[in-house]
């Protein structure tokens, strides 16, 4: 699982920021009181407060009354239906000094403002907001937390409050005029004021309605009849807002669903006089679908669904918004452990604070050892609802302060999962709703069973691809590499595709990407033969041309049809400098250190396995540190519904707002374009450059009776340049016996190459024989030779041979001490 701990742009989004998109994203009009809402509860999310009411001026114009509010039951803290303007109140200060205020518990204690004394100790926050047509207001908000509102908290109250603008008309609130689809309920004596087009949605026409509460009541199906009754019952609405959505039978028979929103305004002595609020068609909100078809379209969904996180997002989309819940998470049932397969919202800071703690990478571990309610409805199998104000551990309180349903995923006789829906705002269980919930669990049992037997086997071909893959990376001089590799999600196909990173002598890097023809077990076979291939022609030491050449022979004379693409590039990390090949494939994406990208699309060669006589030119590939190299396979850039050049451009626009400096996110953003009908291989270098450049010199050995003097004294020289004196007698000595045994026992070009770098001198001799130098296990006094490998060893911290390009190069390192320090 990816890391959502996040770095990079992704790590530097704090509340702040999401506090701001969050505002960009609301699409309700301006003014209108869905946006009001949606601002309050954002008020909640993003500063950890528990309330948030808004006032704006009213009553005449002196006082501040109630528009909205989200979160608990504001009376638990004491939050008035309005304030006098010009009384002493926090909301009344913050709206006449223009300026928030910040109010702790010891302060609010002494406040002549509050109604009454608080049950616990909570932090106020007053604000005062812009002005607009009804000459701006106050934001009220309330936090338990220790401390109160820290800084980021007052700094997101400060954002949300900026973009409070309330309704140009709230009814009742203000004045006896009603919004549309409005009423108005006398709590004394039952009159209820309407509007005709809340009449229409009863089904009663103007002159046949009577403006007693009890007609209205009475067209309500008998089932839903007692929650709507706790509605209109002010012992009940002294603690807040309700919302709730019920039936009623229309004169046609059929029923209708309708969502009610009411507040208690309350008389001039205190007590609740008038019941307000609006009514609205709900069969529109639910997209004119009832919970039989909800199930019906849960159940195609999850019949399609294949892999778990498929499942997860097929349950999400069929209950968050339907049910207008605030969050769901989804979770697998391994042992005693839960773990999270989906969150929505994903953002940690919606979630609550134990949770986080757990949080591992993409999701947490679900902390049942803190939620025993959650382990006995786990236990019992039956689904769990908690209406706001049910006891319940923190670990599931804070999950839907509102309301909170746990459903077990029953599956096979035994609970696949769990799945818990929270909402914040008081939430009203209806009886219809119980049962989607219920049909909806059974279903998301069954279908995360058949997933996670999928994903188990889909896990097994991408265990078997991976072992042809890499295991890790190497670590590299002067640049950073990540990989990534997705295989296909259609059926249990083994792919082709491939990545290898080869480290070179003399600090060459070798970066290769590949594609072989198909996906069954003869494409993943010819993939790992022709990885092994290009790495073993890469250490030989032939240029990036040749090792392409010679892999394309070997694939003609192999008995196989199929074909292979790879792009090959090798990188000098201490100049700097990169020469590239492509076979048939992609060329090579370049994010440059100013953030402008760049497609090197140059002329390549065919793929692999179908010219035996086939040119490869190589193309330079220019390098700068903070450079990002990225080679991917087709299916990152390529579907049926993409073209190759737009899925190319895609990648690029993607690299182009990417932060280099964290390639593991860089690579996890560019999968999410993966077209998963196809194998995704992805492979990313950033080239920082070598802290310390090496210093190299060359002598090319002639084969004349002076040679090794002439190499010693060459070798001399280049030392009193680099500096190195203390151990030149040793220096000297191994490169004699280097040198000496090049000129004795092979025939052809002989070649002296001086290395230095952090204090490690690197000497190599390289020849046209590909016959390794053989240390003797013992030697005679009257042995002739063998001596000098012997000597090397000895005098050298290590030493070997790699091939070069048809030849061999024998190399030993020394340590040098009190080098002088580079300039």
């Amino acid at each position: 699982m990816a890391d959502v701990a996040s770095e990079g742009a992704a790590g530097r989004r704090t509340r702040t920021l999401r506090a701001e998109l969050a505002l960009k994203m609301l699409h309700a009009d301006l003014g209108s009181p869905e946006r009001l809402r949606s601002v309050l509860e954002q008020a909640l999310v993003f500063s950890g407060a528990t309330v948030a009411a808004g006032y704006a001026p009213g009553g005449g114009g002196d006082q501040l009354c109630l528009i909205e509010s989200a979160g608990v039951p504001r009376t638990l803290y004491g939050l008035r239906d309005s304030y006098p303007l010009g009384g002493g109140s926090p909301a009344a200060d913050a709206y006449r000094l223009g300026q928030p205020l910040w109010l702790s518990p010891e302060e609010l204690a002494v406040d002549p403002g509050a109604r009454r004394p608080p049950a616990g100790e909570f932090w106020l926050a007053a604000l005062p907001l812009p002005p607009d047509p009804r000459g701006g207001g106050c934001l009220l908000a309330v936090s338990e937390s220790p401390g109160g509102f820290d800084t980021e908290d007052r700094t997101c109250l400060e954002l949300l409050a900026a973009a409070v603008a309330f309704p140009t008309s709230t009814g009742a609130v203000e004045s006896d005029e009603l919004p549309s689809s409005s009423f108005s309920l006398a709590m004394d004596s039952g009159h209820v004021e309407v509007d005709d087009e809340m009449l229409e949605l009863f089904g009663i026409g103007p002159d046949e309605f009577d403006d007693k509460v009890e007609t209205l009541l009475g067209m309500t199906v008998p089932e839903d009849l007692p929650s709507l009754m706790s509605v209109v019952e002010s012992d009940h609405m002294s603690l807040g807002d309700r919302e709730l959505e019920f039936r009623i039978l229309q004169p046609s028979g059929e029923q209708k669903w309708l969502r009610l929103r009411a507040r208690l305004l309350p008389a001039a002595d205190g007590r609740p006089s008038r019941l307000v609020g609006t009514v609205a068609d709900a069969s529109k909100l639910r997209s004119g679908v009832n919970e039989v078809a909800r199930v019906q379209r849960l159940a195609a969904a999850l019949a399609t669904a294949g892999t778990v996180h498929d499942v997860s997002q097929a349950v999400v989309a069929a209950l968050r918004r339907p049910l207008m819940a605030d969050r769901i998470a989804l979770a697998e049932l391994e042992g005693d452990r839960l773990v999270v397969t989906v969150l929505d919202p994903p953002e940690p800071e919606a979630w609550p604070e134990v949770w986080r703690t757990e949080w591992r990478s993409e999701w947490p571990d679900a902390p049942v050892r803190t939620m025993p309610t959650l382990q006995a409805a786990l236990r019992e199998g039956r689904a769990g609802i908690w209406p706001a104000g049910s006891p319940l551990e923190p670990a599931l309180a804070e999950v839907g302060p509102g309301g909170l349903a746990v459903l077990p995923l029953p599956a096979a006789g035994r609970m696949a999962g769990a799945c818990l829906i929270g909402w914040d705002a008081p939430h009203h269980f209806g009886p219809d709703e119980r049962a989607l919930l219920t049909a909806s669990a059974g279903l998301a049992g069954q279908a995360l069973m058949r997933a996670h037997a999928f994903d188990a086997e889909h896990e097994l071909v991408g265990m078997l691809q991976r072992t042809l893959l890499p295991r890790r990376l190497p670590t590299l001089p002067g640049a950073v590499a990540v990989a990534r590799y997705l295989p296909t999600t259609a059926g249990l196909e083994v792919g082709g595709d491939w990545y290898d990173v080869i480290p070179l002598p003399d600090n060459h890097v070798a970066l290769v990407i590949g594609d072989v023809q198909g996906h069954n077990a003869q494409a993943a076979t010819l993939m790992g033969q022709m990885r092994t291939a290009l790495r073993a022609y890469a250490v030989e030491g032939h240029p990036p041309d040749v090792v392409v050449s010679h892999a394309n022979r070997l694939l003609m004379d192999m008995e196989t049809d199929l074909f292979a693409t790879c792009c090959y590039v090798d990188v000098d990390m201490a100049e700097g400098t990169a020469w590239f090949v492509r076979a048939g494939h992609l060329p090579p994406l370049l994010r440059h250190p100013d953030g402008t990208t760049e497609i090197v699309n140059t002329v390549g060669g065919p793929p692999l396995g179908v010219i035996t006589q086939a040119d490869f030119p190589m193309s330079p590939l220019p390098l700068r540190p903070g450079t990002v190299v990225a080679l991917t396979t087709d299916g990152l850039v390529e579907s049926a519904e993409l073209d190759l050049e737009d899925g190319l451009n895609r990648v690029a626009d993607e690299l182009s707002v990417s932060d280099p400096a964290h390639l593991g996110l860089v690579a996890d953003a560019l999968l999410t374009f993966a077209n998963r009908s196809d194998d995704v291989a992805l492979l990313l270098m950033r080239y920082d450059g070598m802290d310390l450049r090496p210093l190299r010199e060359s002598w090319t050995v002639w084969r004349v009776p002076e040679a090794v003097r002439h190499a010693r004294r060459f070798t001399r020289r280049t030392l009193r340049v680099w500096g190195v004196a203390e151990e030149s007698d040793a220096i000297l000595l191994v490169v004699s016996e280097l040198v000496t045994n090049a000129l004795v026992h092979t025939e052809g070009q002989v070649r002296l190459d001086l290395t230095l770098i952090n204090n490690r001198l690197r000497l190599a001799v390289a020849d046209a024989s590909p016959r390794t130098p053989i240390k003797p296990t013992s030697i005679g006094w009257e042995a002739t030779g063998g001596r000098g490998i012997l000597l090397v060893e000895a005098l050298s911290a290590a030493w070997g041979t790699v091939p070069v390009s048809g030849g061999k190069q024998v190399w030993a390192e020394l340590v040098l001490t009190d080098l002088p320090t580079p300039e």
